[in-house]
């Protein structure tokens, strides 16, 4: 298969870019650096060096903060990336992984392998690959074989996303510990994460994310329209099928150790876009590291502003996306038709 090549990203997106990516390091440090117990940056750094062993703060940054921290950046960057890709393929900018039930199918798929083989912590960011997969390749051949608009389109999704939703709930009817801290999951969130469920999903997201870099010369190409794409000599559906396998992968791998996040893959585009424009490269980089600072910042305040309670950080994002997603509907409520 030959892809177009990439450009380039220009040297004023550039810029904002390395923004984001420090926004996203200020916010890592801030989520080891604050909470019940404050410490100190220079004490992380001998914790995480091996300088300082055994002590309480380096049990709090080792085995509860860290994992939190590296969760809230992969989860953050993977779905707002799926979310980026998702809507560049269905030309839909009110597709989302969450909207579209592209989340929803991988968290079924978690919860039947968690029933089946409640040990396979290694297989379960592949399942969800799976399940995702399905649910993306369902609503692009509702869209393709039915010509349906945007409002069409989320409506179908909303549907899905009930349905594989009633499936998880149906799974765990049967198989009550198939999910521990159901609750958690259905909300999204990452309270009790261990380093041992995020190193399975993280291989998985940084090979879609290196997948999703190298094809965006063809999402470029996707926005010129189907016909134009031919005419430039992009295999259009090979293309189109390994872009939404990458979204799956991404949207797949965040789920199976961070619940079913929503809104992530929704607000972060649309914000990036506002800030280095609509080239691929350019957006689906500045995605990454927004998404990353979003999730991030907002596990933060779930954690400390309500002090000594914990919030899941998805009650924090749907409070911010469903806001955000009632204002794009208005906004764009005379391009439903299209």
């Amino acid at each position: 298969m030959k892809i177009l090549p990439t450009s380039s990203i220009p040297e004023y997106p550039r810029r904002r870019i390395a923004m984001l990516c420090l926004l996203a390091l200020i916010a890592a440090l801030m989520s080891l650096c604050f909470g019940a117990v404050s410490v100190a940056p220079g004490e992380i750094w001998k914790i995480l060096t091996g300088e300082l062993r055994g002590t309480p703060e380096a049990r709090i940054i080792l085995y509860s903060r860290l994992p939190r921290t590296l969760g809230c950046l992969l989860a953050g960057a993977a779905l707002a990336v799926s979310g980026a890709v998702i809507q560049g393929v269905l030309h839909n900018p009110l597709a989302a992984p969450n909207v579209i039930g592209v989340n929803s199918g991988a968290g079924l798929m978690v919860a039947l392998c968690c029933a089946v083989n409640p040990t396979s912590v290694k297989v379960i960011p592949f399942a969800a690959f799976l399940g995702a997969l399905v649910a993306a390749l369902l609503i692009f051949s509702i869209a393709e074989r039915t010509g349906a608009s945007r409002m069409t389109l989320v409506l179908a999704g909303i549907a899905i996303s009930g349905m594989f939703g009633a499936g998880i709930d149906a799974v765990v009817t049967v198989f009550p510990d198939a999910l521990n801290g159901y609750s958690d999951f259905r909300i999204g969130g990452f309270n009790n994460l261990a380093m041992s469920r995020i190193i399975p999903a993280s291989w998985v997201i940084l090979a879609a994310l290196l997948g999703t870099f190298l094809l965006s010369g063809g999402l470029d190409l996707l926005a010129l329209g189907e016909e134009t794409a031919h005419a430039l000599g992009l295999p259009v559906r090979r293309v189109r099928f390994l872009l939404l396998a990458c979204a799956a992968a991404l949207a797949g791998a965040a789920v199976s150790f961070a619940g079913l996040l929503g809104f992530v893959g929704l607000i972060v585009p649309h914000m990036m876009r506002r800030l280095v424009g609509e080239e691929s490269l350019s957006l689906l980089f500045a995605s990454a590291f927004g998404g990353a600072s979003l999730v991030t910042f907002c596990d933060l305040a779930a954690r400390t502003l309500f002090a000594p309670y914990v919030l899941p950080v998805g009650i924090v994002l749907s409070l911010l996306g469903g806001g955000f997603f009632i204002w794009l509907l208005t906004r764009r409520r005379g391009g439903t038709h299209g």
